[in-house]
């Protein structure tokens, strides 16, 4: 798959050198602006990496007018991409370092695992983002994806001050029981840190971040429990979206004319 839109282009990796791109972004964001733990090598090569890559599909959001002298700096959004039949056939999913996903495995329908999504900060809410969002809806479409799901951050690694906007996602946004995945034992933090009554949505959706926002106005869900990602200093929720279920208004401007949220994803 392939968009052309004047400054931007929207693809898959097709190269090492377009994997460390998406890397060398991953590093300005994930480490410089959100306080990631680095590899030591990892940081002398400034790329955000894991052992993970090389079995993922990296979409790619490419700034063709990019004018900064880092030669891997032409990327300026990515996506990292797995179908349930890659998982199962190769390494597994990521995100069962933090979630049971066993679910997910078992699922009769094809899934997709989102993760280490992530915009330059110049980029973001813009048409760039629009058009990242284009491109994933189109691999979502020809790869008949049924359950879209991966982990999606708050900044910070303690959930005490998150407890608005945890136990609003519980209360509000809690998946169905046949995709309600849950964070793993030993690791599992509450999200109903709050009385439903106490909960003031106000508040709750000013702390959420635009990419969360984003999947729960398309008809998402979120698992039970988070998981604090010290290595990321983060506080995850996983995100799950059932195709199926998105409301039709939606589904059609996903599938077309794409959304924007920013933020990250790891």
């Amino acid at each position: 798959m392939r968009i052309d839109a004047g400054r931007f282009t929207v693809r898959l990796a097709e190269s090492e050198r377009d994997v460390a791109a998406a890397q060398r972004l991953r590093y300005r964001v994930f480490v410089e602006e959100m306080g990631a733990t680095p590899d030591p090598e990892d940081a002398k090569l400034r790329q955000e990496r894991d052992r993970f890559d090389p079995y993922f599909e990296h979409l790619l959001l490419i700034d063709n007018e990019s004018e900064s002298n880092d030669p891997l700096d032409y990327v300026a959004g990515v996506y990292r991409l797995m179908t349930g039949s890659a998982a199962r056939a190769g390494i597994g999913f990521y995100g069962a370092s933090e979630y049971d996903l066993t679910k997910m495995i078992e699922f009769p329908e094809e899934t997709l695992e989102l993760g280490r999504s992530c915009v330059s900060a110049k980029h973001r809410g813009g048409a760039g983002m629009h058009l990242l969002w284009t491109g994933l809806g189109q691999y979502v479409a020809e790869h008949g994806v049924r359950i879209m799901f991966g982990t999606a951050s708050f900044h910070g690694a303690d959930p005490k001050p998150l407890a608005q906007p945890l136990s609003y996602l519980y209360y509000n946004h809690l998946a169905p029981e046949d995709l309600r995945v849950r964070a793993i034992e030993g690791a599992y933090e509450p999200m109903n840190l709050l009385p439903e009554d106490q909960v003031d949505k106000a508040q709750a959706m000013r702390q959420i971040p635009a990419l969360i926002k984003a999947y729960i106005r398309l008809g998402g869900f979120v698992g039970d429990g988070a998981y604090v990602d010290h290595e990321f200093n983060t506080v995850d929720v996983c995100l799950l979206m059932d195709t199926a279920r998105m409301v039709d208004r939606y589904r059609k401007f996903y599938q077309t004319d794409g959304a924007a949220p920013s933020g990250a994803q790891v």
